[in-house]
């Protein structure tokens, strides 16, 4: 768990700094890096994350409405982030120190969240062993590190716009400890018998529905006339092709 602790960390604050050294802004670049993270992410949310909910032994029905809420509730979220964390710079949002709050807690709550996936190793109910899924976090780890990139590089944009260097330094650090903390936080919480089985059911189908959300989103508004883009689609067969060698063949 230390090593995802550094991964994610490392993750946030390599690419969020990458705004201070890169000579100019690439938005056509951007823009493919981001279509591939959002297949990928769908896809490790279907080929793996979703059938491995499915089969542990919690309540197929409430399960379903719990993705339903998570789908719903990033939509929320984004309400205060804008969609910065799929990959959206809008410089606006930092003209106020309002918005940078709201920026922050929506980011910081999404960020939380989706960490806390990465202990579902841990809580997983022995019926899961019967199913014959066999769990390893390695491809959900590289789907969120893949999401976290781009995002933090949006938040950097952003925050730099109109704050100064060591505020946007600040912001970006809470923000790369935000999956970090929902890991650790998740993992004490169900080793301490805090959460029932159904909670723990709960707070992961949230997170399926949001990454849900995030790499739908990804895919509509890469294309918004729905034009046929050859490297878009190149980039998401591709980012699929690895979900899927990752997750059956490693």
């Amino acid at each position: 768990m230390g090593i995802n602790f550094l991964i994610l960390f490392l993750t946030a604050m390599i690419s969020g700094s990458l705004v201070f050294f890169a000579p100019a802004f690439k938005d056509r670049f951007f823009k493919l890096a981001l279509v591939f993270a959002g297949s990928y992410l769908f896809s490790i949310t279907i080929l793996h994350i979703v059938p491995e909910l499915f089969s542990s032994g919690y309540s197929n029905s409430r399960m379903g409405l719990y993705i339903l809420i998570g789908f719903l509730l990033q939509q929320l979220l984004e309400f205060w982030s804008s969609g910065i964390e799929h990959g959206h710079i809008h410089k606006h949002h930092s003209e106020t120190s309002k918005g940078v709050i709201t920026l922050m807690l929506g980011l910081f709550i999404h960020a939380f969240l989706e960490g806390t996936l990465l202990s579902h190793g841990s809580a997983m109910p022995e019926t899961s062993l019967v199913s014959g899924h066999s769990h390893s976090d390695k491809t959900v780890l590289l789907g969120i590190i893949m999401h976290k990139g781009p995002a933090a590089f949006a938040l950097a944009a952003v925050l730099s716009a109109s704050l100064s260097k060591k505020w946007t330094l600040a912001l970006l650090t809470i923000f790369a400890l935000a999956s970090p903390l929902g890991m650790f936080s998740s993992a004490f919480f169900i080793s301490q018998g805090a959460l029932s089985n159904e909670g723990i059911g709960l707070l992961y189908g949230l997170v399926t529905g949001g990454f849900l959300h995030i790499s739908t989103t990804i895919f509509f508004e890469s294309s918004p006339h729905h034009k046929f883009q050859l490297n878009k689609l190149i980039v998401t067969f591709v980012a699929a092709a690895l979900a899927m060698a990752s997750e059956y063949f490693v």
